[in-house]
This record gives C-alpha cells, structure tokens and sequence, in this order.
C-alpha cells in the first residue's frame, strides 16, 4: 500500500478543526442523564426498600412469614429485633426480623397445595420421636 503524505496531512488538519464542544451542553447532558436514573432506578428501588422495612416493623403474633432462607412458620412471639417462629410443631427458632423476606396469608396457598397437605398429613405425622420417626418416614416410601 503506498501512503500518501498529503492524505495524512489533510486528515491531521481535519481533526484539528473538530471542535471540543460547548462545556454546558456537556453538563446539561450528564443531567439529563442523572434525572433518567433517579427516576427510574434510584426512586423506586428506595419505595420499595422503605416498604419492606414497613412490612418487617409490622410482623406480629400470629403472622405467618418466609425468612430469605426460605423457612416459612409463624409468629410466637415478637420482640423489637427478633422473632420466635414456629417452623414445625414443637420446633421454634428465632429469627432477626431483618432476615423477613416477606409475609404470607393463608388465603395465598393454592388449593392443590391444601389438598395435597390434607391428603398426606397421616403420613407425615407420627408418634415416634427423633430419628425412630424420621427412619419409619423414609422407609415408608
């Protein structure tokens, strides 16, 4: 390829000439830019962080809950920054109700889901304790 002095002083010229652009317009633009994000990332993501910690200093007695490892029990009892929660019958943990992924109602559980619990609840109760049930349970299948 044969390269042309000219050429590339033409082009060196060209791009001299380029203008920076005006500083305001700039700034104007990482404004416009700002706004859009405030808008649509920032705001709503603080609403909906405000309105989960409303629903976390809301939980009471009696409330059913999932904890963000995906335990779902009921509320015993409720202090300011713990929770004693029924997982099971006659097994209960405490919980930081920081750790509250959020709330259930009993009206939210499908129907299959209470039928199925209803069709099985022979099955998973037992009047054995400890590993004596857990061993019937897995050998009965």
């Amino acid at each position: 390829m044969i390269f042309n002095p000219a050429i590339a002083q033409e082009a060196a010229a060209a791009a001299e000439q380029v203008p920076a652009g005006d500083p305001a317009r700039i700034l104007f633009q990482f404004f416009i830019i700002f706004v859009v994000f405030y808008f649509f990332l920032i705001r709503p993501q603080q609403k909906r962080l405000r309105e989960h910690q409303a629903m976390q200093a809301g939980v009471s007695k009696g409330d059913i809950i999932v904890t963000t490892g995906g335990i779902v029990g009921k509320v015993i009892r409720s202090h300011e920054e713990d929770l004693l929660v029924e997982i099971a019958d006659g097994v209960r943990v405490t919980v930081v109700r920081d750790r509250i992924a959020g709330k259930r109602m009993a009206d939210n559980v499908p129907s299959s889901l209470k039928d199925a619990a209803n069709e099985n609840e022979e099955e998973f109760t037992t009047d054995k304790k400890g590993s004596e049930g857990l061993k019937e349970l897995l050998t009965k299948k």
